[in-house]
């Protein structure tokens, strides 16, 4: 798969808007560095200088998102999380490298990182308007999910940092998730004694009937076939949110004997 295809795949309708200007800063300097100044202007060949690219207008009715949609949402998010510190710790790289090679192939991951390493060189991406862009563009449990990956980043080199996770935090409200979810989601991250509750979304005082009832929806909720439109690779990722829940609730049958 050669580059240009790959982005082709890629861009859907992530490229217009906010995304869309990333990612074409993020290409143009790869471009840059593909090729001599000799070769530059047959880039360019049938554009004047006055004229330049344009992004579509965002549809009113929200499309289905597809797989290299998804992808590109999360090179972003992913970027400024990484940031989010101070610091690019390389473990979190290789987490990032090492996710989209099992989920895409080497060839892929590879085209992905190198535009990946393009965006996190980019000072003041806004994360507000991005968010937005992928809230406006993105179906719920899509959403979901990239929360899910992000939380997986931040927690690659051993721990999520307050930094991080304020940066994580400040992303879901953007993105349209709402705490419960939120926390669901970040409990799976941690390690503490009422993990289980947060995972499943109740109090802990929650009858077992409440408990039960609670685990068919988070069940549903975090179903990989709610993400199958993302194709087989995304599938896969949402899998290990359904183990969660389930494993939540195994915990909670045995702490109250039912």
């Amino acid at each position: 798969m050669s580059f240009s295809k790959w982005i082709g795949g890629a861009i859907g309708w992530s490229f217009g808007g906010p995304i869309g200007a990333i990612v074409g800063l993020a290409l143009g300097s790869l471009i840059d560095n593909m090729f001599d100044d000799k070769s530059r202007p047959y880039i360019g060949q049938g554009q004047t200088s006055n004229q330049r690219t344009t992004y579509r207008a965002q549809p009113q009715q929200r499309p289905q998102t597809q797989s290299g949609d998804f992808e590109v949402s999360l090179l972003v998010l992913a970027s400024i999380v990484i940031k989010a510190d101070g610091k690019q710790d390389q473990r979190e790289l290789d987490f990032v490298r090492q996710q989209f090679a099992s989920m895409y192939g080497k060839e892929r991951a590879n085209h992905a990182f190198k535009l990946f390493k393009e965006i996190t060189n980019q000072r003041n991406i806004s994360t507000r308007q991005v968010c937005l862009q992928i809230k406006q563009m993105m179906d719920h449990p899509s959403r979901l999910q990239l929360m899910h990956f992000l939380f997986g980043i931040a927690k690659a080199d051993g721990v999520v940092t307050q930094d991080e996770e304020r940066q994580i935090y400040t992303m879901a409200g953007y993105l349209g998730i709402n705490s419960k979810d939120y926390e669901s989601i970040k409990a799976m991250f941690y390690n503490s004694s009422d993990n289980a509750y947060k995972i499943l979304e109740i109090e802990k005082n929650a009858s077992v009937d409440a408990i039960k009832r609670a685990y068919r929806i988070m069940a549903k909720k975090y179903h990989p076939d709610k993400v199958r439109h993302l194709g087989k690779e995304h599938q896969e990722g949402a899998e290990e949110k359904f183990r969660q829940v389930q494993m939540a609730y195994e915990q909670l049958q045995k702490e109250r004997g039912f």
